[in-house]
Protein backbone atom coordinates (compact mmCIF):
# COMPACT_ATOMS: atom_id res chain seq x y z
CA UNK A 1 0.00 0.00 0.00
CA UNK A 2 2.83 2.26 0.78
CA UNK A 3 4.59 1.45 -2.65
CA UNK A 4 0.67 2.49 -4.50
CA UNK A 5 0.57 5.75 -2.59
CA UNK A 6 4.23 6.70 -3.24
CA UNK A 7 3.62 6.23 -6.93
CA UNK A 8 0.33 8.02 -6.84
CA UNK A 9 2.37 11.19 -5.00
CA UNK A 10 4.72 10.69 -8.02
CA UNK A 11 2.48 10.54 -10.53
CA UNK A 12 0.18 13.49 -9.43
CA UNK A 13 3.54 15.50 -8.67
CA UNK A 14 4.65 15.37 -12.08
CA UNK A 15 1.00 15.66 -13.68
CA UNK A 16 1.30 18.93 -11.62
CA UNK A 17 4.34 19.61 -13.08
CA UNK A 18 3.34 19.18 -16.88
CA UNK A 19 0.56 22.13 -16.31
CA UNK A 20 2.71 24.39 -14.47
CA UNK A 21 5.35 24.27 -17.11
CA UNK A 22 2.30 24.47 -19.50
CA UNK A 23 1.23 27.48 -17.82
CA UNK A 24 4.38 28.98 -17.95
CA UNK A 25 5.36 28.15 -21.28
CA UNK A 26 1.44 29.55 -22.56
CA UNK A 27 1.30 32.95 -23.55
CA UNK A 28 -1.65 35.66 -23.75
CA UNK A 29 -2.54 35.89 -27.24
CA UNK A 30 -1.16 38.50 -29.40
CA UNK A 31 -2.93 42.09 -29.19
CA UNK A 32 -5.06 42.26 -32.72
CA UNK A 33 -3.49 44.65 -35.44
CA UNK A 34 -5.46 47.73 -35.35
CA UNK A 35 -6.35 51.06 -36.95
CA UNK A 36 -8.90 53.82 -36.98
CA UNK A 37 -9.35 56.71 -39.15
CA UNK A 38 -11.15 60.00 -39.22
CA UNK A 39 -11.76 63.40 -41.21
CA UNK A 40 -12.32 67.13 -40.44
CA UNK A 41 -12.99 69.94 -42.37
CA UNK A 42 -9.74 72.59 -41.06
CA UNK A 43 -10.91 75.00 -43.98
CA UNK A 44 -10.49 78.61 -42.55
CA UNK A 45 -13.92 80.45 -42.31
CA UNK A 46 -12.65 84.17 -42.37
CA UNK A 47 -10.32 85.95 -45.29
CA UNK A 48 -6.39 85.30 -44.03
CA UNK A 49 -3.48 85.52 -46.07
CA UNK A 50 -2.10 82.38 -48.21
CA UNK A 51 1.01 80.39 -47.61
CA UNK A 52 2.90 79.53 -51.04
CA UNK A 53 3.84 82.37 -53.11
CA UNK A 54 6.00 85.47 -51.90
CA UNK A 55 4.23 87.71 -54.36
CA UNK A 56 1.05 87.48 -52.83
CA UNK A 57 2.64 89.28 -49.84
CA UNK A 58 -0.29 89.64 -47.40
CA UNK A 59 -3.35 89.38 -49.94
CA UNK A 60 -6.30 87.94 -48.37
CA UNK A 61 -8.08 85.00 -49.22
CA UNK A 62 -11.53 85.48 -50.90
CA UNK A 63 -13.37 82.24 -51.00
CA UNK A 64 -13.17 78.41 -51.59
CA UNK A 65 -12.18 76.31 -54.55
CA UNK A 66 -12.40 72.92 -52.34
CA UNK A 67 -12.40 72.17 -48.60
CA UNK A 68 -9.52 71.70 -46.92
CA UNK A 69 -9.18 68.72 -44.55
CA UNK A 70 -7.59 67.19 -41.89
CA UNK A 71 -7.01 63.24 -42.01
CA UNK A 72 -6.11 60.99 -39.57
CA UNK A 73 -5.21 57.16 -39.73
CA UNK A 74 -3.88 55.62 -35.90
CA UNK A 75 -2.16 52.48 -36.21
CA UNK A 76 -1.93 50.28 -32.99
CA UNK A 77 0.26 47.53 -32.85
CA UNK A 78 0.72 46.09 -29.61
CA UNK A 79 0.76 48.58 -26.89
CA UNK A 80 2.41 51.22 -29.10
CA UNK A 81 0.24 53.91 -31.19
CA UNK A 82 1.32 56.09 -33.99
CA UNK A 83 -0.86 59.02 -35.56
CA UNK A 84 -0.69 59.82 -38.98
CA UNK A 85 -2.02 62.80 -40.43
CA UNK A 86 -2.50 64.59 -43.49
CA UNK A 87 -3.07 67.78 -43.74
CA UNK A 88 -4.24 69.60 -47.16
CA UNK A 89 -2.16 72.63 -45.94
CA UNK A 90 1.54 74.24 -47.26
CA UNK A 91 3.56 72.89 -44.13
CA UNK A 92 2.92 70.77 -40.41
CA UNK A 93 1.39 73.36 -37.98
CA UNK A 94 4.01 75.58 -36.08
CA UNK A 95 5.99 74.54 -33.66
CA UNK A 96 3.61 75.94 -30.98
CA UNK A 97 0.97 74.74 -32.59
CA UNK A 98 2.09 71.31 -32.98
CA UNK A 99 3.10 70.69 -29.02
CA UNK A 100 -0.17 71.87 -28.11
CA UNK A 101 -1.68 68.80 -30.12
CA UNK A 102 0.82 66.74 -28.95
CA UNK A 103 0.18 67.47 -25.83
CA UNK A 104 -3.57 67.25 -26.20
CA UNK A 105 -3.24 63.50 -27.60
CA UNK A 106 -0.92 62.21 -25.15
CA UNK A 107 -3.71 63.45 -22.92
CA UNK A 108 -6.20 61.96 -24.48
CA UNK A 109 -6.30 59.01 -25.49
CA UNK A 110 -2.43 58.39 -24.53
CA UNK A 111 -0.86 58.17 -28.33
CA UNK A 112 2.82 59.07 -27.64
CA UNK A 113 3.98 59.14 -31.11
CA UNK A 114 2.26 61.17 -34.40
CA UNK A 115 3.61 62.10 -37.86
CA UNK A 116 1.69 65.35 -39.16
CA UNK A 117 2.05 66.53 -42.00
CA UNK A 118 0.91 69.03 -44.39
CA UNK A 119 0.40 68.22 -48.20
CA UNK A 120 2.34 71.34 -49.58
CA UNK A 121 -0.45 72.72 -51.21
CA UNK A 122 0.00 76.77 -52.07
CA UNK A 123 -3.37 77.55 -51.27
CA UNK A 124 -4.02 77.03 -47.86
CA UNK A 125 -3.36 79.80 -45.05
CA UNK A 126 -0.13 81.15 -43.83
CA UNK A 127 0.61 79.35 -40.56
CA UNK A 128 3.53 81.50 -38.94
CA UNK A 129 1.75 84.04 -37.44
CA UNK A 130 1.72 84.83 -33.48
CA UNK A 131 0.17 86.41 -30.80
CA UNK A 132 2.67 89.48 -30.70
CA UNK A 133 2.16 93.18 -31.91
CA UNK A 134 4.62 93.62 -35.42
CA UNK A 135 3.53 89.75 -35.47
CA UNK A 136 0.20 89.04 -36.40
CA UNK A 137 -1.57 90.28 -33.61
CA UNK A 138 -4.01 93.74 -34.14
CA UNK A 139 -3.56 92.97 -37.92
CA UNK A 140 -4.16 88.90 -38.72
CA UNK A 141 -6.21 88.11 -35.49
CA UNK A 142 -8.68 85.92 -38.40
CA UNK A 143 -5.40 83.97 -38.75
CA UNK A 144 -4.51 83.90 -35.41
CA UNK A 145 -8.20 82.46 -34.38
CA UNK A 146 -7.76 79.67 -36.97
CA UNK A 147 -4.22 78.41 -35.44
CA UNK A 148 -7.42 77.64 -32.52
CA UNK A 149 -9.54 76.13 -34.46
CA UNK A 150 -6.83 74.24 -35.71
CA UNK A 151 -5.18 72.46 -33.03
CA UNK A 152 -8.60 71.93 -31.89
CA UNK A 153 -9.74 69.82 -34.88
CA UNK A 154 -6.21 67.91 -35.24
CA UNK A 155 -6.86 66.79 -32.00
CA UNK A 156 -10.38 65.95 -31.94
CA UNK A 157 -9.07 63.86 -35.76
CA UNK A 158 -7.17 61.78 -34.38
CA UNK A 159 -9.28 60.99 -30.66
CA UNK A 160 -12.13 59.63 -33.06
CA UNK A 161 -9.27 58.05 -35.31
CA UNK A 162 -8.38 56.45 -32.09
CA UNK A 163 -11.87 55.71 -30.93
CA UNK A 164 -12.30 54.02 -34.69
CA UNK A 165 -10.29 51.37 -33.93
CA UNK A 166 -10.82 47.62 -35.14
CA UNK A 167 -8.92 44.75 -35.97
CA UNK A 168 -7.46 45.25 -39.46
CA UNK A 169 -5.54 43.23 -42.33
CA UNK A 170 -2.76 45.53 -44.63
CA UNK A 171 -0.51 45.17 -47.63
CA UNK A 172 1.75 47.31 -48.94
CA UNK A 173 3.15 47.29 -52.43
CA UNK A 174 5.09 50.20 -54.89
CA UNK A 175 5.00 51.23 -58.76
CA UNK A 176 7.20 53.64 -60.68
CA UNK A 177 5.27 56.54 -62.25
CA UNK A 178 6.61 57.62 -65.60
CA UNK A 179 5.43 61.53 -66.56
CA UNK A 180 3.66 62.24 -62.92
CA UNK A 181 6.81 64.56 -61.94
CA UNK A 182 9.85 65.72 -62.71
CA UNK A 183 12.98 67.74 -61.53
CA UNK A 184 12.66 71.38 -61.45
CA UNK A 185 15.67 72.57 -60.13
CA UNK A 186 19.19 70.55 -61.61
CA UNK A 187 20.31 71.57 -65.16
CA UNK A 188 22.73 68.30 -64.56
CA UNK A 189 21.53 65.23 -66.48
CA UNK A 190 20.03 62.78 -65.92
CA UNK A 191 18.35 64.87 -63.55
CA UNK A 192 17.12 62.83 -60.25
CA UNK A 193 13.35 61.78 -60.21
CA UNK A 194 11.43 59.87 -57.40
CA UNK A 195 9.15 58.25 -59.30
CA UNK A 196 7.99 55.62 -56.40
CA UNK A 197 4.19 55.58 -55.63
CA UNK A 198 3.93 53.52 -52.50
CA UNK A 199 0.21 52.62 -51.47
CA UNK A 200 -0.55 50.72 -47.95
CA UNK A 201 -3.83 49.62 -48.56
CA UNK A 202 -5.45 48.54 -45.11
CA UNK A 203 -8.68 46.51 -44.83
CA UNK A 204 -11.28 44.77 -42.42
CA UNK A 205 -11.40 41.25 -41.15
CA UNK A 206 -13.60 40.40 -43.99
CA UNK A 207 -11.21 42.25 -46.85
CA UNK A 208 -13.29 45.82 -47.10
CA UNK A 209 -11.56 48.62 -47.69
CA UNK A 210 -11.28 50.82 -44.56
CA UNK A 211 -8.28 53.24 -45.83
CA UNK A 212 -5.21 53.75 -47.98
CA UNK A 213 -2.34 55.49 -47.25
CA UNK A 214 -0.61 57.13 -50.23
CA UNK A 215 2.83 58.27 -50.59
CA UNK A 216 4.33 60.38 -53.88
CA UNK A 217 6.22 63.41 -54.26
CA UNK A 218 5.28 66.15 -56.28
CA UNK A 219 4.85 69.95 -55.48
CA UNK A 220 0.87 70.84 -55.39
CA UNK A 221 1.17 74.61 -57.33
CA UNK A 222 -0.90 73.22 -60.60
CA UNK A 223 -3.47 76.07 -59.25
CA UNK A 224 -2.34 79.71 -60.23
CA UNK A 225 -0.15 81.70 -57.80
CA UNK A 226 -3.30 84.86 -58.55
CA UNK A 227 -5.84 82.67 -57.74
CA UNK A 228 -6.82 83.59 -53.79
CA UNK A 229 -9.34 80.96 -53.21
CA UNK A 230 -8.54 77.87 -50.98
CA UNK A 231 -7.90 74.21 -52.31
CA UNK A 232 -5.96 71.05 -51.92
CA UNK A 233 -4.90 70.80 -55.66
CA UNK A 234 -4.18 67.75 -56.64
CA UNK A 235 -4.69 66.10 -54.17
CA UNK A 236 -7.94 66.61 -53.34
CA UNK A 237 -9.22 65.67 -56.61
CA UNK A 238 -7.02 62.26 -56.20
CA UNK A 239 -8.62 61.55 -52.95
CA UNK A 240 -12.40 61.95 -54.23
CA UNK A 241 -11.74 60.08 -57.47
CA UNK A 242 -11.16 57.30 -54.84
CA UNK A 243 -13.81 57.51 -52.23
CA UNK A 244 -16.23 57.18 -55.34
CA UNK A 245 -14.62 54.26 -57.16
CA UNK A 246 -12.25 52.36 -54.52
CA UNK A 247 -13.72 53.05 -51.00
CA UNK A 248 -11.78 53.87 -47.65
CA UNK A 249 -10.34 57.02 -46.36
CA UNK A 250 -6.75 58.14 -48.56
CA UNK A 251 -4.50 59.88 -46.28
CA UNK A 252 -2.10 61.11 -48.84
CA UNK A 253 1.52 62.31 -47.29
CA UNK A 254 3.69 64.63 -49.60
CA UNK A 255 7.28 62.89 -50.40
CA UNK A 256 10.80 64.26 -50.72
CA UNK A 257 8.98 67.10 -53.27
CA UNK A 258 12.02 69.76 -52.72
CA UNK A 259 12.94 69.35 -56.11
CA UNK A 260 10.03 67.93 -57.54
CA UNK A 261 6.64 69.16 -59.31
CA UNK A 262 3.84 67.86 -60.37
CA UNK A 263 4.25 67.00 -64.82
CA UNK A 264 0.50 67.60 -66.07
CA UNK A 265 0.98 66.07 -69.27
CA UNK A 266 -2.14 65.45 -71.25
CA UNK A 267 -3.68 65.82 -67.70
CA UNK A 268 -6.29 68.63 -68.09
CA UNK A 269 -5.55 70.78 -64.98
CA UNK A 270 -5.09 69.90 -61.16
CA UNK A 271 -8.84 67.92 -60.99
CA UNK A 272 -7.31 65.71 -64.48
CA UNK A 273 -4.06 65.32 -62.87
CA UNK A 274 -5.68 64.23 -59.53
CA UNK A 275 -7.65 61.66 -61.48
CA UNK A 276 -4.84 59.85 -63.19
CA UNK A 277 -2.81 59.42 -60.04
CA UNK A 278 -5.96 58.10 -58.18
CA UNK A 279 -6.36 55.68 -61.25
CA UNK A 280 -2.68 54.61 -60.49
CA UNK A 281 -3.14 54.59 -56.98
CA UNK A 282 -6.38 52.09 -57.00
CA UNK A 283 -4.56 50.08 -60.04
CA UNK A 284 -1.81 49.27 -57.21
CA UNK A 285 -3.75 48.94 -54.09
CA UNK A 286 -6.35 46.30 -56.16
CA UNK A 287 -3.60 44.23 -56.80
CA UNK A 288 -2.83 44.26 -52.84
CA UNK A 289 -3.67 40.56 -51.15
CA UNK A 290 -4.48 41.90 -47.37
CA UNK A 291 -3.39 39.65 -44.15
CA UNK A 292 -3.84 39.82 -41.14
CA UNK A 293 -0.79 40.50 -38.65
CA UNK A 294 0.00 37.51 -35.83
CA UNK A 295 2.31 39.51 -34.20
CA UNK A 296 2.43 42.92 -35.03
CA UNK A 297 5.46 45.35 -33.59
CA UNK A 298 5.52 49.14 -34.13
CA UNK A 299 8.85 50.96 -33.20
CA UNK A 300 9.18 54.75 -33.21
CA UNK A 301 12.05 57.18 -32.30
CA UNK A 302 12.24 61.03 -32.72
CA UNK A 303 14.96 64.02 -32.37
CA UNK A 304 15.23 67.39 -32.83
CA UNK A 305 18.72 68.50 -34.38
CA UNK A 306 20.84 71.74 -34.58
CA UNK A 307 22.51 73.10 -37.34
CA UNK A 308 23.83 76.74 -38.07
CA UNK A 309 21.75 79.03 -40.44
CA UNK A 310 23.00 80.12 -43.47
CA UNK A 311 20.97 83.39 -43.13
CA UNK A 312 21.11 85.84 -40.48
CA UNK A 313 17.66 87.17 -39.63
CA UNK A 314 18.64 88.95 -37.18
CA UNK A 315 20.64 91.68 -39.51
CA UNK A 316 18.51 94.68 -40.41
CA UNK A 317 19.19 94.76 -44.19
CA UNK A 318 18.26 91.27 -44.78
CA UNK A 319 15.02 91.38 -42.87
CA UNK A 320 13.80 94.40 -44.86
CA UNK A 321 14.77 92.01 -48.29
CA UNK A 322 12.20 89.80 -46.85
CA UNK A 323 9.59 91.83 -45.41
CA UNK A 324 10.02 93.01 -49.19
CA UNK A 325 9.79 89.65 -50.36
CA UNK A 326 7.02 88.43 -48.66
CA UNK A 327 5.32 90.65 -45.69
CA UNK A 328 7.14 92.05 -42.41
CA UNK A 329 5.11 90.67 -39.64
CA UNK A 330 6.04 86.97 -41.05
CA UNK A 331 9.68 87.82 -41.23
CA UNK A 332 10.31 88.32 -37.25
CA UNK A 333 8.21 84.75 -36.52
CA UNK A 334 10.74 83.01 -38.94
CA UNK A 335 13.60 84.60 -36.94
CA UNK A 336 12.06 83.74 -33.77
CA UNK A 337 12.10 80.07 -35.34
CA UNK A 338 15.87 80.34 -36.19
CA UNK A 339 16.83 82.33 -33.06
CA UNK A 340 18.77 79.17 -31.64
CA UNK A 341 19.97 77.52 -35.10
CA UNK A 342 17.86 76.08 -37.38
CA UNK A 343 16.20 72.73 -35.46
CA UNK A 344 14.29 70.26 -37.53
CA UNK A 345 13.16 67.53 -36.34
CA UNK A 346 13.10 63.68 -37.91
CA UNK A 347 10.59 61.23 -36.82
CA UNK A 348 11.29 57.26 -37.79
CA UNK A 349 8.93 54.36 -37.18
CA UNK A 350 9.28 50.71 -38.29
CA UNK A 351 6.24 48.34 -39.00
CA UNK A 352 6.62 44.96 -38.34
CA UNK A 353 10.13 44.98 -38.68
CA UNK A 354 9.42 45.78 -42.79
CA UNK A 355 7.56 49.04 -43.32
CA UNK A 356 9.78 52.67 -42.67
CA UNK A 357 7.82 56.16 -42.19
CA UNK A 358 10.56 58.57 -42.37
CA UNK A 359 9.01 62.09 -41.69
CA UNK A 360 10.92 65.30 -42.05
CA UNK A 361 10.03 68.81 -40.99
CA UNK A 362 11.01 70.78 -44.23
CA UNK A 363 11.36 70.43 -48.56
CA UNK A 364 13.76 67.99 -48.15
CA UNK A 365 15.25 67.23 -52.25
CA UNK A 366 13.93 64.16 -53.90
CA UNK A 367 18.20 62.51 -53.68
CA UNK A 368 17.47 61.99 -50.14
CA UNK A 369 14.89 59.72 -50.04
CA UNK A 370 15.93 57.77 -53.64
CA UNK A 371 19.50 57.66 -51.70
CA UNK A 372 17.75 56.35 -48.12
CA UNK A 373 15.00 53.95 -49.92
CA UNK A 374 17.75 51.94 -51.71
CA UNK A 375 19.96 51.96 -48.25
CA UNK A 376 17.83 51.21 -45.86
CA UNK A 377 17.07 47.87 -47.61
CA UNK A 378 13.40 47.63 -46.46
CA UNK A 379 10.43 46.26 -48.20
CA UNK A 380 8.82 49.71 -48.36
CA UNK A 381 10.00 52.94 -47.08
CA UNK A 382 7.53 55.87 -47.23
CA UNK A 383 9.16 59.20 -47.08
CA UNK A 384 6.67 62.10 -45.39
CA UNK A 385 7.89 65.42 -45.80
CA UNK A 386 6.91 68.61 -44.74
CA UNK A 387 6.02 66.88 -40.92
CA UNK A 388 6.29 67.93 -37.75
CA UNK A 389 6.88 71.52 -38.56
CA UNK A 390 8.58 73.23 -41.28
CA UNK A 391 12.52 73.99 -42.01
CA UNK A 392 11.93 75.16 -45.65
CA UNK A 393 14.58 73.41 -48.08
CA UNK A 394 17.33 70.35 -47.98
CA UNK A 395 19.21 70.50 -50.86
CA UNK A 396 21.54 67.96 -51.38
CA UNK A 397 25.23 68.89 -51.01
CA UNK A 398 25.88 68.52 -54.72
CA UNK A 399 22.53 70.51 -55.13
CA UNK A 400 23.81 73.36 -53.12
CA UNK A 401 26.84 73.60 -54.68
CA UNK A 402 25.38 73.69 -57.97
CA UNK A 403 22.66 76.21 -56.62
CA UNK A 404 19.48 78.32 -57.67
CA UNK A 405 16.26 78.19 -56.28
CA UNK A 406 15.52 75.91 -52.86
CA UNK A 407 19.29 75.11 -52.88
CA UNK A 408 20.60 78.51 -51.77
CA UNK A 409 21.01 80.39 -48.47
CA UNK A 410 17.76 82.50 -48.95
CA UNK A 411 14.96 79.65 -48.44
CA UNK A 412 17.44 76.96 -47.13
CA UNK A 413 18.94 78.41 -44.23
CA UNK A 414 20.22 74.86 -42.88
CA UNK A 415 24.25 74.43 -43.31
CA UNK A 416 24.87 72.53 -46.07
CA UNK A 417 24.94 68.56 -45.22
CA UNK A 418 22.22 68.83 -42.58
CA UNK A 419 20.36 66.17 -45.30
CA UNK A 420 23.17 64.24 -45.47
CA UNK A 421 23.48 64.14 -41.22
CA UNK A 422 19.85 63.59 -40.70
CA UNK A 423 19.19 61.41 -42.93
CA UNK A 424 22.30 59.34 -41.91
CA UNK A 425 20.44 59.33 -38.39
CA UNK A 426 17.29 57.90 -40.13
CA UNK A 427 19.40 55.04 -41.51
CA UNK A 428 21.05 54.37 -38.04
CA UNK A 429 18.36 53.97 -36.35
CA UNK A 430 16.39 52.28 -39.36
CA UNK A 431 19.32 49.36 -38.70
CA UNK A 432 19.33 49.20 -34.89
CA UNK A 433 15.47 49.04 -34.81
CA UNK A 434 15.91 45.77 -36.74
CA UNK A 435 18.59 44.25 -34.61
CA UNK A 436 21.22 45.15 -37.16
CA UNK A 437 23.56 47.31 -35.09
CA UNK A 438 24.11 47.68 -31.45
CA UNK A 439 24.80 50.54 -29.10
CA UNK A 440 22.47 53.58 -28.12
CA UNK A 441 20.42 55.73 -31.18
CA UNK A 442 22.06 58.58 -32.16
Amino acid sequence: MEIMSSLRCRILHACAAVVLALGICAQEPAAPFRIGTAKRDITPKEPVPMWGYGARHDALSTGVLDPLYAIALVLEAGENKLAIVGLDLGRAPSERSLQRIREGIRANPGIDHSSIAGSHTHHGPVLELSEEEGKGKGKFDAALRYYGQLEENVIAVIREANQSLAPARFAAGSAQLEGFNRNRHTQIEPKPVDRELTVMRFDDLTGKPRALLVNFAAHPTMIPAGTLKFSADYVGSMRTTIAKEFGGEVIFMQGAAGDLSANPGTNQGHVGFGQALAREVMKLASGLATKEVIEPRLEFREKRFQFASRTDLNNPLIRVMYASAFFPELIPNYADEYAEGVRPRLAVALLNGEIGFVGVSGEFFCQHAIRLKARARLPHLLFFGYCNGYHQYFPTIEAAAEGGYGADSTVAPAAVGAGEEIMNAALLWLYEMRGRLGGPAP
